[in-house]
């Protein structure tokens, strides 16, 4: 009986997800390259008020510069200590 159940309830939660699949990928994709841009504004030449806060954060984001830059259309790293082409 709980399997059956619980089939129905993965059933129906995959019925109320799947249209908003893509938007939710796509939401999450914008946070990202939100985060992504807040971190790098100093490398990009924007004043970052916030920047002690996310020097931690740089060795983890530097491994996805290569695929932000070219889903934001730009062939190279905007980067200049980062070469990733």
């Amino acid at each position: 009986m709980r399997s059956g159940l619980g089939a129905v309830g993965r059933g129906l939660t995959e019925f109320y997800v799947a249209p908003y699949r893509r938007t939710f990928a796509r939401a999450r994709r914008d946070e990202e390259d939100l985060l992504r841009l807040v971190v790098l504004a100093e490398s990009l030449g924007v004043p970052d008020p916030a920047r002690w806060y996310t020097l931690e954060l740089l060795p983890v984001l530097y491994d996805d510069v290569h695929e932000w830059h070219r889903r934001v259309g730009l062939d190279r790293s905007p980067l200049e200590h980062v070469s990733c082409c």
